[in-house]
């Protein structure tokens, strides 16, 4: 057992960490501290039984810390007599308020190379940060998930918590025959454990789950802007990141009281869907208002723009004129030699550059770079084209629905003389980041492993328009064929694609594409 990233690790495919071997619970030796976030309001004596649970641990005490983090309770909370031997209690920055807010300023303190997440009604089985952090000793790209359950509030003291918690049994101090499973076990278990899971970030709902601290620190933290549904926003980034998510049932929990979905559900999802609509493209069942722009976009195009002015502009309109309306575009070339001193307006060397940039400059949808970045994240696709090839009116759609058919994490399409476009899948290229790809080729190489890189040809996402038809003399008349809707009229321009539509066609895809998401 190593603390950094074992080199030697097999790639892991997607989500799946079978070839991870963690040691048995109790026969290793740790090395890396943990640090327990704990962010609370109100209910003290939740608080007291969580704390009691924690000072019962395997994991040794001078590797783990404790931090309470008190979002303006009244009364104030305080520490009680039975916690684990470092343990803290410290007010919320006072720049906010919000479970997200109070979990960056515990992660802000926090001394730990592990990150622990932990609600302040959860009481912990005695093994629970242990079976979680031997996960991070294997490699530093993994969020390991606890189990929970959900128990109504019993009149329990907090010594007596810490004994039955010490003493190795759960069963000893609640009574989990009554207890409710929670909804996010269902999912591990129909998904073999999260390892044939499309999106496993759909699990990874916060109360308790841990991390190495750079990976918190990467990828920003919690979103204090979200004040419901913050957990499920920054799992989904943690995805874009490339992480692997790994439940493990061995680190079991009851959660004190039922979830709030059992008192008012339609609330408790209405409150939600906003801020997820907002941050999580992969929702498209959250994006059903037509003519919407979203915080975050589906699709990052990215195009060279220090070709001819018309192309270029015609590139961008393509782009943002398509099917699918969720895109942003970044246009790159050298706009920071653009200075704003004195210049010759009409014979400006930078003159072509200095147009374009004017035509775009006030369009949201429209960025400027010098360069591509290692990943759009947190925007789950990248496409990346010659401006000589706009893309087609479902040029993305198609696209995107062949590397949902098989999980690809890159679509390489040969244009002929015009180069390749490439789509990219951002948690892939995350993956390969963290892997320690720091080139092309390299990056290459590691989607490849991980996620698989799909090839194709110009008239799969380009399909030709129906040419129009040709005066001739009148024939004899022929039977009527089956009528066809305009949609799958319009998809019948080349052999490929109808060979495409004999197997079900593209709408099949895109059924496939909505279904995947929905998992």
């Amino acid at each position: 057992m190593t603390g950094g990233a074992a080199a030697d690790l097999p790639p892991i495919r997607h989500n799946d960490y079978s070839p991870l071997d963690p040691p048995a619970l109790g026969a290793w030796d740790p090395e890396l501290s943990v640090s327990v976030i704990i962010p609370a309001r109100g209910g003290q004596h939740r608080l007291d039984l969580t704390l009691a649970s924690l000072a019962a641990q395997t994991y040794p005490d001078h590797l783990m810390e404790v931090i309470v983090v008190d979002d303006g309770s009244e009364p104030p909370l305080r520490l009680p007599e039975i916690v684990p031997r470092d343990t803290r209690l410290v007010p919320t920055d006072p720049s906010g308020w919000g479970i997200a807010h109070a979990v960056n300023t515990g992660a802000a303190l926090a001394d730990g190379r592990i990150i622990q997440r932990l609600d302040a009604d959860m009481v912990v089985c005695r093994e629970h940060i242990e079976a979680l952090a031997r996960w991070h000793h294997l490699a530093g790209y993994l969020v390991a998930i606890g189990a929970k359950k959900f128990v109504e509030e019993p009149s329990l003291t907090a010594a007596q918590v810490h004994d039955g918690v010490r003493a190795g049994r759960l069963e000893a101090v609640f009574d989990l025959a009554d207890a409710l499973p929670s909804s996010t076990e269902q999912t591990i278990s129909r998904t073999n454990g999260l390892r044939a899971s499309r999106n496993p970030y759909h699990v990874c709902t916060g109360p308790t789950m841990s991390m190495r601290r750079e990976i918190f620190r990467a990828v920003g933290g919690v979103d204090a802007e979200v004040l419901r549904g913050e957990d499920t926003e920054f799992a989904y980034r943690l995805a874009a990141h490339g992480v692997v998510f790994i439940p493990d049932m061995k680190a079991q929990a009851v959660h004190l009281g039922l979830p709030a979905q059992r008192r008012d559900r339609q609330r408790a999802v209405r409150v939600v869907a906003p801020y997820l609509a907002h941050r999580v493209p992969l929702r498209r069942d959250l994006r059903k208002d037509r003519g919407r722009h979203w915080l975050v976009p589906y699709v990052e195009v990215v195009l060279g723009a220090e070709g001819p002015e018309e192309q270029v502009r015609e590139a961008v309109g393509a782009a943002l004129d398509g099917s699918l309306g969720d895109v942003v575009v970044t246009l790159v070339a050298p706009w920071s030699k653009l200075s704003a001193e004195r210049r010759p307006v009409l014979d400006d060397p930078l003159f072509d550059l200095r147009l374009l940039r004017e035509h775009f400059a006030h369009d949201e949808r429209v960025r400027f770079a010098d360069e591509v970045s290692a990943t759009p994240a947190p925007i789950p696709f990248r496409y990346t084209g010659p401006a000589s090839v706009p893309l087609g009116r479902d040029s993305l759609e198609r696209m995107i629905a062949a590397m949902q058919d098989d999980r690809s994490g890159m679509l390489v399409v040969d244009l002929g003389a015009d180069g390749e476009a490439t789509l990219e899948r951002t948690e892939a290229l995350g993956r390969a980041r963290l892997l320690g790809a720091d080139d092309d080729a390299a990056v290459a190489a590691a989607v490849r492993a991980t996620h698989g890189v799909r090839r194709g040809a110009r008239p799969e996402f380009w399909p030709a328009e129906a040419a129009p038809p040709v005066p001739s003399s009148p024939r004899p008349q022929a039977p009527a064929p089956e009528r066809k809707s305009a949609p799958q009229a319009a998809r019948q321009g080349t052999g490929q694609a109808r060979r495409h539509q004999a197997q079900g066609g593209w709408s099949t895809l895109l059924g496939r594409l909505r279904t995947s998401l929905r998992n």
